[in-house]
């Protein structure tokens, strides 16, 4: 993988140590730029279970020429292994498991990725041609939600080989529920700060309730690129005592902070946020984009349009206008998520899928 950071890491971590408690020997080659402290941590934390090691490589978040010498240590690494499967999450991973990955099963899980971007613009064009090309060198497909398959059949190509729907998971833990601060605030966002989370739709929802005379708090937590604009774009609406910047936290310790979370985002393939939260009981406003439909199940009607402050802000009105069925909702989404997103079940279904492509190659 490129980024230790968000999602992505945390699904590499629970599946590399789920995979070593079942006797395998695993090893994960991640970025050397990127994570910070809380990324060393986790890799600290996770070292002893790594038989196959750790490898921090510098890697570039967009095309360039460094993407040579990153890709020269990948397959160094590699090389230095004894590897039966090499599983590239992301697309700069999966590109560097599947040009490095030689004669190995060569296994890709996008986690949205290049299905983020439209071919319509130069740089989906370029980047979906390249997951086309790439597609020919891949033995397994292992997409986290069916919207991840459906994205990439119409946007790059039919994958073939072996491809397997295999969700995110929490574990047992993440059931318990967290405590609410005395100064949790109506809504909370958890998540990086950047354009496609739908953070200044957020901002605007907001400011659309409180011009009606609903006195609403928020609490951000996370930190990116944009962390700036929304900042000064929550002044320029008057929210600076309304709206606070918490930066980037651990989940279950931003939990406490607000009432209702909201995932306001303009796209997503299937996020862990929405998993976390659900788990722990706190109820969940989402957009209806990528995979999150698949997690709320028969609740799906809830979601809400991505992109409109308008249609946030009714439905935050409504969830917070009766909170009896707000809790309702949330209580069905807690059992949907214990039933069938676990972590356990997700270590299972990709170590099943890698047995299944094996065996294709063998037959083959």
């Amino acid at each position: 993988m490129r980024a230790p950071v968000g999602g992505l890491f945390r699904h590499v971590v629970d599946l590399a140590a789920a995979q070593a408690a079942r006797g395998h020997r695993v090893g994960i080659v991640a970025d050397a730029s990127t994570g910070g402290d809380r990324a060393a941590a986790v890799f600290e934390g996770l070292k002893s279970a790594l038989a196959l090691g750790l490898a921090r490589v510098p890697m570039s978040r967009e095309l360039g020429a460094a993407d040579w010498s990153a890709g020269r240590a990948v397959a160094r690494f590699i090389a230095d292994k004894q590897v039966d499967v090499v599983h590239g999450h992301g697309s700069k991973g999966g590109a560097f498991a599947r040009l490095a990955g030689g004669s190995r099963l060569k296994v890709y899980t996008p986690h949205g990725g290049s299905l983020h971007y439209s071919r319509g613009t130069p740089v989906g064009f370029v980047y979906l041609t390249l997951e086309r090309v790439l597609a020919a060198r891949t033995d397994l497909f292992l997409f986290e939600s069916l919207f991840g398959l459906n994205a990439f059949a119409a946007k790059v190509c039919k994958p073939r080989g072996t491809v397997r729907v295999v969700h995110n998971g929490v574990s047992e833990g993440e059931f318990a529920a967290v405590p609410l601060r005395q100064d949790a605030t109506d809504l909370l966002f958890i998540g990086e700060l950047r354009h496609l989370k739908g953070i200044d739709v957020l901002i605007d929802a907001i400011a659309l309730l409180r011009g009606r005379g609903r006195a609403l708090t928020a609490t951000i937590v996370g930190d990116g690129p944009d962390a700036g604009l929304f900042r000064q774009k929550a002044m320029d609406a008057g929210l600076s005592g309304a709206v606070t910047f918490a930066g980037a936290l651990p989940a279950r310790e931003a939990f406490a902070r607000g009432r209702l979370l909201v995932v306001p985002s303009r796209a997503e393939s299937l996020p862990y946020v929405v998993l976390e939260a659900g788990a722990a009981g706190l109820p969940v406003l989402a957009s209806a984009v990528g995979g999150i439909g698949e997690i709320f199940g028969p609740d799906a009607d809830r979601l809400v349009a991505a992109g409109s402050d308008w249609a946030l802000a009714g439905a935050i009105e409504a969830a917070l206008d009766d909170p009896d069925e707000t809790r309702a909702t949330a209580a069905r989404l807690r059992d949907r998520i214990q039933a069938g997103f676990s972590v356990d079940a997700m270590a299972e279904g990709v170590l099943t899928a890698y047995g299944a492509a094996l065996a294709a190659r063998r037959a083959g």
